[in-house]
């Protein structure tokens, strides 16, 4: 239930896929896997898994066609793609495999070269090839010295396939304003249940972050580094804590940006995060009151929201229409207010306008007038609302419900909405919703649990609308040797050369190039 937000989008041209929220969502009886046996599964390699582990990679080029714009942006840059064969289950290592797709962007200052670093862009279920184009910019001359590694998680992207044939992407909807839109998340929550369980059920208890990170020793051996470093943002920081905890003698540099506290990770992530979320749409209100002429939707905060409230409930009236053929969309009251939740996770001035645009052309819409959709816009509603999506949503639902088990009762979730919607009834029902993992089957293994020292660098802004300040402040607790980056006043998700702050691009660039933490914590102004 990570939703994709604006700094996604604008990588996502280079492959790579920030989680910049949290949207739609997703338990097997007990068996003897690698989750029974802790040592065999991390100890390098083990008992079967030599094949794995001494695999020597086939580089080819990385694209695949001529539509394929992230394989030939990696191709212009020089990079080489490969295969990674894994076990499906890592307790029967001579059981069924499937492969990892990865990408290498080569260091070019080899001389002062520090190893490889693998960069994990969130999601869950966010593929990462590209993820060394979006990030190497920001990283300036310490990017030369690294190996820049994008990996493609199990089921995600080009690595083995995960697809359940869902009707919609990956995106929380909302519940609504009363008991019948429940009622129909409900059914769509169970349907994506029973629709994947029936189409992918054999790979299902293995689609988890603890087999993700398993995977990333692999290719930290296949790639001939006895440590790696790692790059992790929003559901990309628990994976990396999960590498860190099930391999901790594996890794070098460790940076996790937006990052979630381990001992809070489950599939109502979202549960609670309403005071952030309005404090960010207040903000994108005031930026937008104050650019009236240009946008139309009210001259003060108070005004803009009226607006909105208006075209949500049109939308719940009737489906509203949008975009021109073959772009046309028809959004309804559980989608709209899903929309602007998603885009509220980057509070950079482009991401700020590109939100204020779609909410004029949604304005215009619920007046039935006509709008054409630019494409960007079009392109996030085909991957959030239609069909187009749905392997992203498969597999983000697959891991998350894959990896905690969720409340079953659909009453509970009902009672949560209930008590949040007088405060926020925007939000709560959105991030009190239930999700297809009330439906699933019981994940075969325990949560990751901090139980290692791991000298990280932590990023967080005091005002992320998807991941709380709270958080990071948690996870830097249970790890006395890090340090905590603080970007404060922004309502941001995923820092690290997406926001734009000076301040904390060279904070982490210092770390990374030297393997030295800050003396303290440090703070940044927005």
């Amino acid at each position: 239930m990570i939703t994709p937000g604006t700094a996604a989008r604008r990588a996502s041209a280079a492959g790579l896929v920030l989680a910049a929220g949290l949207t739609t969502g997703l338990a097997i009886p007990p068996a003897t896997t690698a989750a029974t046996t802790p040592a065999a599964a991390d100890a390098v390699p083990s008992a079967g898994l030599g094949r794995y582990y001494q695999q020597r990679p086939h580089w080819h080029r990385c694209a695949l066609g001529a539509d394929d714009g992230t394989g030939r942006a990696l191709d212009a840059a020089g990079a080489r793609c490969a295969d990674v064969t894994v076990p499906l289950d890592y307790g029967r290592p001579r059981g069924r495999t499937v492969t990892v797709a990865i990408s290498r962007l080569e260091a070019t200052d080899t001389r002062h070269r520090i190893g490889s670093l693998l960069i994990n862009p969130g999601g869950p279920g966010g593929p990462g090839l590209g993820t060394g184009l979006a990030v190497r910019p920001a990283m300036g001359e310490t990017g030369a010295r690294y190996d820049l590694i994008g990996m493609d998680p199990r089921f995600t992207g080009r690595s083995t396939p995960l697809d359940c044939g869902l009707s919609s992407g990956p995106g929380l909807l909302s519940a609504g304003p009363d008991r019948a839109g429940f009622d129909r998340r409900t059914a769509h929550a169970r349907s994506v249940a029973e629709r994947c369980r029936a189409t992918n059920g054999p790979l299902l208890p293995y689609v988890t972050t603890r087999n993700t990170a398993r995977d990333i020793d692999v290719v930290r051996s296949v790639l001939g580094e006895r440590k790696i470093s790692y790059l992790g943002y929003s559901y990309g920081t628990y994976l990396g804590t999960a590498y860190t905890q099930m391999f901790p003698t594996r890794h070098d540099r460790v940076v996790l940006d937006s990052a979630l506290d381990p001992d809070r990770y489950n599939p109502r992530l979202l549960k609670g995060a309403d005071s952030e979320n309005e404090k960010a749409y207040d903000d994108w209100a005031a930026w937008t009151a104050a650019r009236h002429d240009t946008y139309g939707l009210g001259r003060t905060p108070e005004q803009v929201r009226a607006t909105l409230d208006d075209v949500i409930t049109a939308s719940a009236r009737e489906p509203l229409t949008v975009g021109t053929a073959p772009d046309v969309f028809r959004l309804d009251g559980s989608q709209v207010p899903a929309l602007l939740f998603t885009e509220l996770a980057d509070d950079t001035d482009p991401a700020r306008a590109a939100l204020a645009e779609h909410m004029t052309l949604l304005a215009r819409a619920a007046e039935s007038r006509p709008t054409t959709l630019p494409p960007a816009f079009a392109d996030l509603l085909r991957s959030v609302f239609t069909p187009a999506g749905s392997s992203v949503a498969s597999a983000q639902t697959a891991i998350l419900c894959g990896d905690v088990a969720a409340p079953r009762d659909p009453e509970t979730y009902w009672r949560d909405i209930e008590r949040g919607r007088a405060a926020h009834p925007l939000f709560a029902p959105l991030t009190e919703s239930i999700t297809p993992c009330a439906f699933w089957d019981r994940p075969r293994e325990a949560p990751v649990r901090v139980r290692h020292d791991t000298r990280a660098l932590i990023v967080a802004s005091t005002g992320d609308p998807r991941v709380p300040y709270t958080d990071s402040v948690a996870l830097h607790d249970r790890l006395p040797g890090s340090r905590l980056l603080t970007l404060a006043g922004a309502n941001q998700h995923a820092n690290y050369g997406v926001h734009g702050s000076a301040c904390v691009d060279s904070a982490v660039n210092s770390y990374l190039a030297t393997g030295r933490l800050p003396a303290r914590d440090r703070t940044c102004a927005k």
